[in-house]
């Protein structure tokens, strides 16, 4: 159990620093599992590793793809109890599979496209970042930020797999504080950004609008949005 807790430190790890989303490898230890994580890094992809006798589906959540090179029918299982995890379904996969498993492909359902084995780098690095545009992650209009998902150009805002009913305003403010993880707002920059300088409300208005909003985030996610005393506020440093 000592890996899976490892694993995800390090997740934790990544998305407070808010580094990209890493690809997860489901695969044994082993030479091929160390040279996919050093060709992921590479291409761009930083990773952490579960076995496919490991549950991961509790990383889920925070990663933008998953790589499986493992035995079929294992990993298969766990595809499936992952997928029903809240922040799986829209992870897309890609199945590395060896030429002795071909048979089994029409089997894995849970799958999103297969590569396979040996493969091109190169040819991985296309089918992996043509996974992760289709899924949303290098789309200019959406936002990621750990469990919330924006997309400023539809006004649809979800947390995990429930639609949250913001106001115009409301977004706004949201969408102010999540463009720019970490980063503190004053009142006066809020006002000024969210409502205009032309704007003759007072500080309270941010005030307000600071609680409705982590009122409809809920309890569980409320610190999402981070108070600075004195100053003013800033969105959580997550995983994107």
């Amino acid at each position: 159990m000592a890996a899976p807790r490892a694993a995800s430190r390090s997740v934790v790890a990544m998305r407070d620093a808010g580094s990209d989303p890493p690809a997860l490898i489901v695969a044994d230890p082993g030479a091929e599992r160390d040279r996919l994580a050093a060709e992921l890094s590479l291409l761009g992809f930083p990773s952490i590793v579960r076995t496919s006798g490991s549950p991961w589906h509790d990383v889920a959540a925070w990663v933008a793809l998953v790589v499986v090179l493992d035995d079929l029918e294992t990993a298969a299982r766990r595809v499936e109890q992952a997928r029903s995890a809240p922040g799986f379904e829209p992870v897309p996969l890609l199945w590395l599979v060896r030429p002795d498993a071909f048979a089994h492909v029409p089997d894995l359902d849970g799958s999103d496209d297969f590569i396979g084995v040996p493969y091109a780098v190169a040819e991985l690095g296309v089918r992996l970042r043509r996974l992760r545009r289709r899924s949303g992650h290098d789309d200019p209009d959406l936002i990621h930020r750990g469990p919330l998902a924006m997309n400023v150009a539809t006004y649809h805002v979800t947390l995990l797999d429930r639609t949250l009913d913001l106001t115009f305003m409301e977004f706004e403010l949201l969408k102010l504080l999540v463009r720019s993880p970490g980063r503190v707002f004053t009142r006066d920059e809020i006002l000024a950004r969210v409502w205009g300088y032309d704007y003759f409300g007072g500080m309270r208005t941010v005030d307000v609008h600071i609680r409705r909003v982590r009122s409809k985030l809920g309890q569980d996610h409320a610190w999402l949005i981070e108070t600075v005393r004195s100053v003013g506020y800033r969105f959580a440093q997550v995983h994107p």
